[in-house]
């Protein structure tokens, strides 16, 4: 599998010293990173390290404590969600969250929905067809009868309908079988090369290095490593906790 777009021309995102809380649960312990304008950074991490509290935290849904969010060098901490996927971050959520009985079709045309400029509408829904040409076989199937992997096509490919310049992806490969893994990332390499920049958020540690320049590694709520995606493969913490290899 090829690796995602390098060089970045500057942070398109930028977290600096975050805590999140719920209640009086300290989530996230001062968190500090960045995403460059060409990467592919993954967030990686054990089930309640805080991963997607970090996302939450980006789209507006948790509003930090104590900190700093900025896109495209704007502050955006504290900003309803809704401005935020209109300003330009899009999220593919963990779970998928479709609408069951809307079809292929309808469920990408609600990820248009904050986008003023309508003209481009049908160019966009066609590049997602190629991206996932599944999708246009089930253009008109409702999207609750399709299996996993073929509603998480259908989940990313909603949040590019948006027009992203950031896509925020959540545990893309959640309960998919292989062949659709590794279909979902071969895409987000694809998406990434055609010029939009991704966190992406993931269990599969392995599948994530491989298509990231750089990556995070989360530990109850702070960031415990970082590095190219490359070095991280190699570090021996990385490789027994999170690879799988004792």
């Amino acid at each position: 599998m090829s690796t995602g777009a390098s060089g970045p021309s500057g942070p398109v995102l930028e977290i600096a010293d975050v805590h999140v809380y719920y209640g009086a649960i300290h989530a996230l312990k001062g968190i500090s990173l960045e995403v460059g304008s060409g990467e592919i950074v993954t967030l990686i991490g054990a089930n309640g390290a805080g991963k997607s509290t970090t996302l939450r935290a980006i789209n507006g849904l948790n509003r930090p404590r104590q900190g700093s969010i900025r896109f495209q060098g704007q502050e955006i901490t504290g900003t309803p969600p809704h401005a935020i996927v209109k300003g330009g971050i899009s999220q593919s959520p963990e779970g998928r969250r479709l609408f069951p009985r809307m079809s292929v079709t309808e469920n990408l045309e609600m990820g248009a929905f904050q986008r003023d400029d309508k003209q481009n509408f049908a160019e966009d829904m066609e590049r997602v067809f190629e991206l996932f040409p599944r999708l246009k076989e089930r253009r008109m199937q409702k999207a609750g009868t399709m299996s996993g992997g073929e509603q998480q096509m259908c989940a990313i490919g909603r949040a590019l309908m948006a027009r992203p310049k950031l896509l925020l992806l959540d545990e893309p490969s959640m309960g998919l079988a292989p062949i659709f893994v590794e279909r979902i990332f071969e895409t987000i390499v694809e998406v990434n090369r055609q010029g939009t920049p991704v966190l992406l958020v993931e269990q599969n540690a392995l599948m994530a290095l491989d298509v990231a320049n750089r990556g995070y590694v989360m530990e109850t709520g702070r960031i415990a490593l970082e590095g190219p995606a490359a070095e991280l493969k190699v570090n021996e913490r990385v490789r027994a906790t999170y690879l799988g290899e004792g």
